[in-house]
């Protein structure tokens, strides 16, 4: 990590990672977290950080980027007036109490059980995004009492152990009850925000006394990856969040199904190695 050269390759690494991020963060709703996560997996053993805590790195570090990204994706996309606010209200408490569960689990598991996890729910909202229509739903409305809170637990705990923004499941179960996908997407910005702080507090705390981690970390989060993949992410979130209002919304869809699949046969690929 004192080769001026290899640092200078890092930081150009990160930066085109933030930009697709934070443009993905603004389009899709993801927070970035589907594209960071992967990223740095790989990145991490080039620097001979241990395997068992690689993941648990990766996905720490992925929710601290998400702070910032989606607060200034949030703004963007409730000024443009398509975000459920009442629906919003009432999954953020059954949101938060999923981030708190899948957050103690993530830290108890170990990493080959993370990457999993994060293959298998990539696949499956792949599968559901790619295959079934923008007007296809479930219902016309979202489900009420301890259905809601059940569905909004599920959304905080995948999310928090992923290390995702909330809208990578966010906004097809939103589309499957009857959100349209421009409300989905900005709806499911805000999942980042109530996600992404608590899940990166507990992160930090999980893995404060950890001897694996490397130089410059708060427990499970490497602040290189934060101070590198943050102002980049911030700067492209406005393009995301155009796109995704002049982008039709089959193809919104579509795209998003394609890089999920891409992505989850990159993590499948490295439990196989």
């Amino acid at each position: 990590m004192t080769d001026p050269m290899w640092l200078a390759g890092l930081a150009i690494a990160m930066a085109i990672t933030g930009l697709i991020s934070g443009t993905l963060a603004g389009l899709l709703g993801v927070g970035g977290g589907i594209v960071i996560v992967p990223v740095l997996f790989n990145v991490f053993p080039l620097f001979g950080i241990p395997e068992a805590v690689q993941m648990k790195l990766a996905v720490g570090t992925s929710l601290a980027t998400i702070i910032p990204t989606s607060i200034q994706s949030a703004r963007k996309h409730f000024a443009k007036g398509t975000m459920d606010v009442p629906l919003l209200k009432s999954l953020a408490p059954s949101i938060c109490l999923g981030v708190l569960l899948g957050t103690v689990l993530a830290i108890w598991l170990k990493g080959e059980a993370l990457t999993a996890v994060f293959a298998l729910v990539a696949i499956l909202v792949a599968l559901n995004m790619g295959f079934t229509g923008v007007e296809w739903k479930l219902r016309d409305s979202f489900p009420t009492g301890l259905l809601r809170h059940g569905l909004g637990g599920f959304i905080g705990a995948i999310s928090a152990m992923m290390g995702i923004g909330g809208g990578t499941v966010g906004v097809p179960i939103l589309s499957m009850f009857g959100a349209p996908i421009r409300g989905a997407v900005a709806t499911a910005s805000v999942f980042g925000i109530i996600i992404s702080i608590p899940a990166t507090i507990g992160f930090i705390w999980g893995g404060w006394d950890d001897p694996l981690l490397p130089p410059l970390s708060l427990g499970y989060a490497n602040l290189i990856g934060f101070a590198l993949i943050v102002p980049s992410s911030m700067l492209a979130a406005p393009w995301g969040v155009h796109l995704a209002h002049t982008i039709p919304p089959l193809v919104l869809k579509r795209a998003f199904a394609l890089f999920l699949f891409l992505t989850a046969l990159r993590m499948v690929y490295s439990l196989t190695v």
